[in-house]
């Protein structure tokens, strides 16, 4: 049997700004999927609507399907993969955790290596990414020691992001130095604008995107750090850890969705309207219908 759970607010404020905002759909209620996982993260979304997400300890990848709003692996083993995105071709991006690798995994599961390592080295293990409009990568490179990595001295240890062109196979650092873990990314629809999460010391920026695909002017966006993140096509930016956390574009934070897991790791939107929240939580993942739309 399902398990249902009422969304909550978090106090008086926030919650006359989201009724005014109205982001979640009247009525609605978070509902569990299903909760069979070690612990979920990367949710991506396919044009028909369909999620795809990871169970890393269990070296799969899980597909929801947003028709009958059911689950069944898609990808055993899956070289561990972390963050997933799709491409603008259909392929699924995936951060492939086991050996440091950036893959590009085809639908009838063939998978390409596109990034195995950095001046030589390995990475420290990419954990998200997002794709840009004109189809190339910027993605997070933190350092979280895996257990089925054999010792190596050859693995980078500086916290980066880095963007990477997809047709000339150019791999490039754009944010470095000051860094815990960088972790949830996500860039807006037009190209101009990228969110980058500090997990490790609980802050996010945002970054102007400039032409040559670097990144300017970083400002914090919020106090507070994330796993995974998406956002809406009203502008609002939805951070992970404790539930959900949503801020305006003005970094003003508007909503708090509580779920019931000790951490929250990923959101993303699904469902043919993409109207459909997606949340990766724990052994568990989470939908609820809302009243805004992703912009993917």
């Amino acid at each position: 049997m399902k398990k249902i759970f009422l969304v909550l607010t978090s106090g008086i404020l926030i919650f006359a700004s989201c009724k005014a905002q109205n982001i979640i759909a009247n009525g609605a209620e978070l509902t569990l999927v299903s909760e069979e996982y070690e612990f979920t993260e990367g949710p991506a979304v396919d044009e028909n609507g369909d999620i795809y997400f990871t169970d890393q300890p269990n070296d799969r990848i899980v597909k929801w399907d947003a028709s009958s709003n059911t689950v069944s692996d898609w990808m055993k083993p899956s070289g561990r993969s972390n963050g997933l995105y799709f491409d603008n071709d259909g392929n699924l991006l995936s951060c492939a955790d086991e050996k440091n690798e950036l893959w590009r995994i085809d639908m009838k599961k063939n998978a390409t290596v596109l990034i195995d390592n950095f001046d030589n080295k390995l990475l420290g293990g990419p954990n998200d990414l997002w794709v840009t409009p004109k189809g190339n990568i910027y993605f997070t490179d933190p350092l979280y020691e895996r257990p089925w990595w054999e010792p190596t001295e050859n693995r980078l240890e500086e916290r980066r992001v880095y963007f990477f062109n997809v047709a000339t196979n150019e791999i490039k650092i754009v944010a470095e130095g000051e860094y815990g873990q960088p972790n949830g990314i996500v860039g807006t629809a037009d190209g101009k604008t990228l969110y980058v999460a500090d997990n490790g010391k609980k802050k996010t920026y945002v970054f102007t995107i400039n032409v040559d695909d670097s990144l300017s002017e970083r400002k914090l966006f919020a106090d507070m750090g994330s796993d995974g993140m998406t956002l809406d096509n009203q502008g609002n930016v939805y951070l992970t850890g404790n539930g959900v956390t949503v801020f305006n574009s003005s970094g003003e934070k508007i909503k708090h969705i509580a779920v019931p897991e000790k951490w929250t790791a990923n959101v993303t939107f699904g469902g043919p309207n993409q109207n459909i929240l997606f949340i990766t939580a724990m052994d568990s993942v989470y939908t609820l219908e809302m009243s805004v739309n992703g912009i993917r």
